[in-house]
């Protein structure tokens, strides 16, 4: 941070950082909230129609597990637009974005979990296979690698060059060009 409360890197203020990460953070919710509307939406169907009644108690249990954790996950990912509205205008948006951030994190873990949820009992009933568990696994560790494994390499690969980055005395070259 310099000496007029800008940090390195952008140039902005703390309340300008807030604001453009609460713009990048809505803008991120709003992709995973279609999908859970989605899922979620199919869920709530489920219930009604004939062969719910002919599922195993097994199955309506994982049904229902189901449902509440796509509602969870709902609940999650509206959080952060209801924490705006309810803190807006009060100065608190850098904590409010850090706890938005955290509340969407709920929400992914939430997601995986409905996901992985929906996911068995989809693959329960239309194939009665002994293989579903191992198919469900192979799923989740696929989830796993692209929402975890991937942004945290990424991250890492990021910090590591920043390090060397700063390391490297002025003048010295071979510093990157441009920014993500």
């Amino acid at each position: 941070m310099t000496a007029d409360g800008r940090r390195r890197g952008r140039n902005e203020t703390e309340e300008e950082r807030a604001d453009r990460m609460w713009v990048e953070l809505i803008q991120e919710v709003r992709v995973a909230q279609t999908g859970v509307q989605i899922l979620f939406g199919f869920l709530l169907t489920v219930a009604f129609q004939p062969k719910y009644a002919t599922l195993s108690h097994a199955n309506q249990f994982i049904y229902i597990v189901t449902v509440v954790l796509g509602a969870c996950t709902t609940g999650a990912l509206v959080g952060p637009v209801s924490l705006h509205r309810l803190v807006s205008g009060r100065r608190v948006k850098p904590q409010a974005v850090r706890l938005a951030s955290r509340m969407t994190l709920v929400g992914l873990v939430l997601l995986l979990a409905t996901m992985t949820s929906a996911l068995l009992l989809i693959l329960r009933v239309a194939t009665h296979g002994t293989y579903v568990p191992a198919l469900v696994a192979a799923v989740v560790v696929w989830y796993l690698l692209w929402w975890l494994g991937l942004p945290l390499w990424a991250r890492r690969l990021h910090e590591s060059r920043s390090e060397d980055e700063e390391a490297r005395p002025p003048g010295a070259g071979g510093g990157r060009t441009g920014g993500s």
